[in-house]
């Protein structure tokens, strides 16, 4: 019979584990090699290796010393790991000068200040530090999220890897704030937190290769199916009725009301802003509305910056001041002071 203490550490030491799996699957049998898979196979290395010493320590109070430093100096290499592997799904991220600085520090510190006979000062002051860099990371990989985040506000489709990326992401700052929190809970926690997140990226990962739809994306299948020609004229032209009706300016304004709008089907409407404008249907309705700010700040010398957005179709501030700047490359006051020029 398994009693509670044999459960726990079955559950906590079984997220270690198959973390290392993960880690050698990434690293050897994944099917692109590119820098992402490598980044993502030692995440999961650098986050394996923390949460076995946890598992350890949790279970053998008396574990040597070296490997506790071992463990702990892991975590200064998380944050890095995921930053780089987020920012390689869009561009290329020179590791160098993120990961070298990083392993550099800790080897330095623990060469000076050994854990065996720095306990106090690990405790007080190293353990502390690398959790702020760990935190530091997590917010400079927001950036990379932030896209995905706006299509779900948006009710936009995504990609699997969007679904990925955001998992990988929230499971860290999980595990992260379970070990920040673990001195008011237990200690046990963060490895418990890793088991429960490495289940669900495993089940992401089953669904990732599956050659079935992704059961939060149902995506668009275009594949041998063209738009009629006569078709396509049509919709050209309806299109226009967008921009003199301004449905944009309706915030919540979706693929289903454009499509009810302009009376053809939902499917060919995205298949022809995908295939034809080669964008997505909320980035198209999105450069509606930026042209509408931009008309906004030419022809209205009273209107506010703080109401422009909103009077653009936007549906919060922020929102809109990131869309303007990255379609102009201009912030709406300095759009206003160089066209006024």
């Amino acid at each position: 019979m398994i009693d509670s203490h044999q459960l726990l550490f079955f559950l906590s030491a079984l997220g270690a584990f198959n973390g290392f799996i993960l880690s050698l699957y990434f690293a050897i049998n994944a099917r692109k090699k590119n820098s992402a898979n490598y980044f993502l196979s030692l995440l999961m290395l650098v986050l394996s290796i923390r949460i076995i010493k946890s598992v350890f320590f949790y279970f053998n109070p008396n574990l040597s010393n070296i490997f506790i430093q071992i463990g702990l100096s892991a975590c200064i290499l998380i944050g890095p790991f995921l930053f780089l592997y987020l920012k390689s799904n869009e561009k290329k991220e020179n590791w160098i000068k993120h990961v070298i600085p990083s392993l550099t520090a800790i080897t330095i510190v623990g060469f000076f200040y050994p854990y065996v006979q720095h306990k106090a000062v690990w405790q007080v002051w190293i353990v502390k530090a690398i959790y702020l860099q760990w935190l530091v990371y997590i917010i400079l990989s927001e950036k990379y999220i932030r896209p995905i985040i706006q299509k779900i506000k948006e009710k936009e489709s995504f990609k699997k890897i969007d679904i990925w990326s955001l998992s990988i992401y929230i499971g860290v700052a999980i595990i992260w704030l379970a070990y920040t929190v673990a001195s008011y809970t237990s200690y046990i926690i963060g490895a418990l937190s890793f088991t429960f997140v490495l289940y669900l990226i495993a089940l992401l990962l089953i669904f990732r290769n599956s050659s079935e739809p992704n059961f939060l994306h149902e995506k668009e299948k275009y594949k041998n199916k063209e738009i009629d020609p006569e078709m396509l004229a049509v919709i050209d032209q309806k299109l226009a009725l967008i921009i003199e009706k301004e449905l944009y300016l309706n915030p919540f304004f979706s693929l289903d009301d454009a499509a009810k709008e302009l009376k053809v089907s939902k499917h060919i409407l995205s298949q022809y802003v995908n295939e034809i404008l080669g964008k997505s249907f909320s980035n198209l309705i999105k450069e509606y509305r930026i042209e509408k700010a931009k008309r906004l700040l030419e022809t209205e010398n009273k209107i506010t910056l703080e109401n422009l957005g909103y009077d653009s179709g936007f549906n919060s501030e922020s929102t809109f001041f990131t869309a303007f700047k990255k379609t102009t490359g201009l912030t709406p006051a300095e759009y206003q002071k160089s066209y006024s020029k």
